[in-house]
């Protein structure tokens, strides 16, 4: 069962297994996905409101790519156990002669570069997802922007630990190049989460103290 379908009950059940997926890559696709759905909500105790008319069309689109993007970061769950699978059967790959050893640094190396991909991937959806935020919270209804708030930690929670997917993959690859090349991509990537975050998360709470 894909585990964009499977009830949040058996997912918590088999998160909390020995099986190597669903893992941090998994819950860190669910995290976010149920971040952009609370910037969805925003939206959508907005529209309609007179108050907000002139942002309409705008609120209107928003909740269009908002439902977009978290099916993207829904499918993230399964993109990562697939990207995954590879690898897991790669480490079980015998190495006793010099001829598998070969073989097997070969394919380790193509399964250790697609598991930092996946993640990367979903790492490009999570910074897309808070930039959307960052106008839910400046246009969204102020009786819901708190839920703004929290969707904006909950995604920065879910990019930082997505990178550490990437990382975890990348320090075993052979190729330091891509791994290089796949390290600065997400560290980027961080970097410009956190401030798109931490941003949003300090404009929503100054509304909410003052």
């Amino acid at each position: 069962m894909a585990m964009d379908q499977m009830t949040i009950e058996k997912f918590i059940e088999e998160l909390s297994g020995d099986a190597p997926v669903p893992g941090g890559g998994g819950a860190s696709a669910l995290v976010a996905a149920v971040g952009m759905s609370l910037g969805n909500m925003v939206m959508a105790l907005t529209t309609g409101k007179k108050k907000y008319a002139q942002y309409q069309e705008e609120i209107e689109a928003s909740i269009e790519k908002a439902t977009g993007l978290t099916k993207r970061l829904l499918e993230g769950m399964d993109k990562d156990a697939e990207a995954f699978e590879p690898l897991s059967k790669a480490y079980g790959l015998p190495k006793d002669t010099p001829e598998q050893l070969e073989e097997r640094t070969k394919i380790m190396e193509a399964a250790l570069k697609d598991a930092a991909g996946a993640p990367l991937e979903l790492m490009e959806t999570i910074m897309e997802a808070l930039k959307l935020l960052e106008r839910i919270a400046a246009i969204g209804s102020k009786i819901a922007i708190s839920d703004a708030g929290v969707a904006v930690q909950l995604c920065k929670a879910a990019m930082n630990g997505a990178s550490l997917n990437v990382y975890i993959n990348t320090k075993l690859m052979k190729d330091r190049e891509v791994a290089d090349a796949m390290n600065q991509r997400a560290d980027r990537l961080v970097k410009d989460a956190d401030a798109s975050a931490d941003a949003t998360f300090e404009l929503v709470a100054a509304q909410l103290r003052n």
